[in-house]
């Protein structure tokens, strides 16, 4: 079964740190517990989303600067 990595509150996800930097994670990428996989932006404030425990082969489920809800699925892993 998929791990999965959740938002931890609603707003627009961001996978990279500024328009012009890489994503945090490339698509099928691997990460360690603690990785930055992307951020929430809720009313100006930017929130860090980590992963939670190891994982590889990273889906993204949502795209970048996607409205989202908390609890959604924003991305899934091996």
């Amino acid at each position: 079964m998929a791990k999965q990595i959740r938002s931890p509150l609603p707003g627009t996800f961001y996978r990279k740190p500024a328009p012009d930097q890489p994503n945090f994670v490339a698509d099928n990428g691997s990460v360690k517990a603690g990785d930055v996989v992307g951020l929430v932006e809720v009313m100006k404030s930017f929130h860090e989303v980590t992963a939670e425990e190891d994982g590889s082969n990273v889906r993204f489920q949502a795209e970048n600067e996607a409205p989202i809800m908390a609890g959604a699925v924003l991305a899934e892993m091996d």
